[in-house]
């Protein structure tokens, strides 16, 4: 008597996880690996399959959008409420005790920017480190040699 595959047979296949194989299929119902393979292909279960991943990583990947969204969202209402605060402290109180509002105004300036993706920090050119690296490694190599490096200047 031969044994047929029941409806739920392909969810079993993808439950297997990325081990699954139509021998598992085969050995868990019963039937021979030739039943679950004429099965698996009358009924596209490797499209069905791919479709289902991509399925899954899309609403993984949109979740993922909206957490950092909120991160961010919640992230910038924090950085801003330290500006307010910074804001009413420097109002209330005198330049001299200014150094602690003076602190926050900064970090939360520093972090609004970051959020926005705007630069928090200013950063010199490429040009400019190289000539500064340049500069450093000449006078390095200037203290090294015994005359100073006053030979190789004449």
């Amino acid at each position: 008597m031969r044994r047929k595959l029941p409806p739920d047979a392909y969810d079993f296949y993808v439950a297997l996880g990325i081990g699954r194989s139509y021998q598992q299929v085969a050995d868990h119902y019963g039937v021979s690996k030739g039943t679950v393979t004429a099965l698996a292909k009358r009924d596209d279960w490797q499209g069905r399959l791919l479709k289902a991943e991509q399925e899954a990583r899309s609403r993984a990947d949109k979740k993922a959008v909206e957490t950092l969204e909120q991160v961010n969202e919640r992230h910038l209402k924090i950085a801003r409420a330290v500006l307010g605060k910074g804001l009413e402290g420097l109002r209330s109180i005198s330049l001299n005790d200014a150094k602690d509002v003076i602190r926050a105004l900064e970090l939360g300036i520093k972090q609004e920017r970051l959020i926005l993706g705007e630069p928090t920090d200013r950063t010199a050119s490429v040009e400019e480190l190289i000539r500064k690296e340049t500069r450093d490694l000449l006078r390095v190599v200037d203290e090294d040699e015994p005359d100073g490096g006053k030979a190789r200047a004449q």
